[in-house]
């Protein structure tokens, strides 16, 4: 039996005002303050990581039943990390995470470094791989809608990859073709240059693809988690959280984010949209 190590990163930024969400506040075009913005982002990351802690626990324990099972069978820990930048953040960032008291597992916190997000990424990804993980899945703290089942599959299909000798790469897209979620495993022959620092207007999803087929390198596909930037983006989650929430009564694996709409709830937010006045063309044939 070998022992492994397999981690889960969350990239972000400190909840602070004025620094996180700026698009959503009044003078970016929005309608909260910085201050709101700033919790509803505080609230989102906190829904994200217990959905990501979550899903590593239901990892855990299929491994750990399986090598109860069999001793041959390797095994494997999950750890939970968080990065940010700069060094001086690691303090506010676990200031923030201890702000509601002790999580179900351990944080760890690491500062990313560079001179562009590509930059950041790729030293966040090394910092852990040198530490001896053997796949990393990395997800925003602003994607309150992600389903626990995209950090599973992410996990058991760099497992397969690995499996067959040929390290691959898994992605799930947000709303306007950048990434949501992306993972590797250690010997995936895969960077993050010109992926987010693009000067030449490609999207990020493109950039990645780019690179997967230039080296043949085995993915997966998860369905898009929309991340949340502009106020449509919020009234789009609010929409998707509402059918979450609902569902989650007769879909017991459904991760509800309780913070997010609790926070919707207390500021009294609604979504509408404009009135359609489109009159479907089918009534001309439907008429006898």
């Amino acid at each position: 039996m070998a022992e492994k190590k397999q981690a889960l990163l969350v990239f972000s930024k400190p909840p602070v005002p004025g620094m996180v969400k700026t698009r959503l506040t009044v003078k970016h075009g929005g309608f909260l303050t910085d201050e709101q913005a700033a919790e509803f982002f505080r609230r989102s990351l906190y829904d994200v990581s217990e959905a990501c802690m979550h899903a590593l626990y239901e990892l855990q324990a299929a491994n750990d039943a399986a090598v109860a099972a069999d001793p041959s069978v390797d095994k494997i820990t999950y750890d939970f990390f968080v990065s940010t930048t700069p060094a001086e953040n690691v303090e506010l960032m676990r200031e923030t995470f201890e702000a509601i008291g002790p999580w179900p597992m351990e944080v760890h916190y690491l500062t990313d470094k560079g001179a562009t997000f590509d930059d950041h990424f790729d030293d966040a990804f090394k910092q852990i791989f040198d530490l001896g993980y053997e796949h990393i899945v990395s997800v925003g703290g602003d994607i309150p809608t992600l389903p626990k089942s995209h950090i599973i599959q992410a996990f058991q299909w760099l497992d397969y990859f690995q499996s067959q000798g040929t390290p691959g790469f898994v992605m799930a897209p947000c709303q306007e073709c950048g990434t949501s979620l992306v993972g590797a495993n250690r010997e995936t022959p895969i960077n993050h240059q010109g992926v987010y620092y693009n000067l030449d207007g490609k999207a990020a999803l493109d950039a990645y693809m780019e690179k997967i087929v230039e080296k043949d390198i085995p993915c997966a596909y998860f369905s898009p988690v929309a991340d949340i930037d502009e106020r449509t983006d919020l009234a789009h989650a609010i929409s998707c959280m509402r059918a979450i929430e609902r569902a989650a009564r007769y879909q017991p694996e459904l991760f509800v984010p309780r913070r997010v709409l609790d926070w919707v709830d207390f500021m009294g937010i609604t979504v509408c949209t404009p009135p359609n006045e489109e009159h479907d063309p089918r009534q001309y044939i439907d008429e006898e």
